[in-house]
Order: structure tokens, then sequence, then C-alpha cells
């Protein structure tokens, strides 16, 4: 894995503000740390995130995984530009049922026009629930 380098300026403060009104708020997604190069958040297993069988929605774990990655790939580009995503694919390997499910977005690609990322959702117990890859592409912000 990269560990690529997150604009110093975009504090944890800040991106927490970013999910606001959006459908990652609806879900209950947060961000809890940015490090070493990887974005770190957390969603609950509810009545939001729950398919009528009550296990985890693979949606909700696309979303999750989806929130993080853009969230990280935005960490990595200049001024004027921003990311849009291309491509996401998921492997649901294990049901969550209740908790909190964590995940782990970390990069695979940094370019200077697209990123690759790698997402691991984990249970409240540490299993893998789901391993998802998004691709974004760098784009000039929209005015």
């Amino acid at each position: 894995m990269l560990t690529p380098t997150f604009n110093p300026n975009i504090t944890l403060e800040i991106v927490q503000t970013w999910n606001r009104g959006t459908m990652a708020e609806a879900l209950g997604i947060e961000v809890t740390a940015i490090s070493e190069g990887c974005v770190v958040g957390q969603m609950p297993v509810d009545q939001r995130t729950r398919q009528p069988f009550g296990l985890l929605h693979g949606g909700a774990s696309v979303a999750l995984a989806e929130t993080l990655g853009s969230i990280a790939g935005q960490l990595c580009v200049g001024e004027g530009e921003q990311i849009v995503g291309l491509e996401i694919n998921a492997n649901h390997l294990r049901a969550a049922r209740s908790g909190i499910v964590t995940g782990t977005a970390r990069a695979l690609h940094i370019g200077a026009r697209t990123q690759v990322w790698e997402i691991h959702i984990v249970d409240p117990t540490n299993k893998l629930v789901c391993v998802s890859r998004i691709t974004l592409a760098v784009i000039k912000r929209a005015e």
C-alpha cells in the first residue's frame, strides 16, 4: 500500500463537516480518523443500514466504502481539483447484524488523473465484512 500525502490544512474536524446533509449523515457514517495515509470511519448496523432479513445491507457497505475512499481521495488533490467516482466494487464476505462496522481506506494508486483506493470494512470483533475498491478521477473543481 502507498502512503499518500494528505493536505495538511484539512483537519479531521473539517472532514467531519463534509457529510452534513448528505446520504452519509442519513446512514450514520462518521469519519473517526485521518492518519498515515488512511481514512477511517464507522457506521451503525441499525434500521437505516439493514436489509429486510436483518443483515447489514450491501448497499450500505458500499456507501461507507465510497464515502471513505472519496474523502481520502479529496485529501490528496490540489487547489482547484476535486475527485469523482469512476467505478466501485465490493465483495461481501461476512454478515453483520448489529453494532458498528468500521471501514479503513488505503491507497493503491495515486496518479495525476486517477486514484484507486481499497476499503476494508470490519465488524465489532474485527472480522472482515467487506472489501471494496474504488477508482476516482481527478477533475477541475466545478465553480
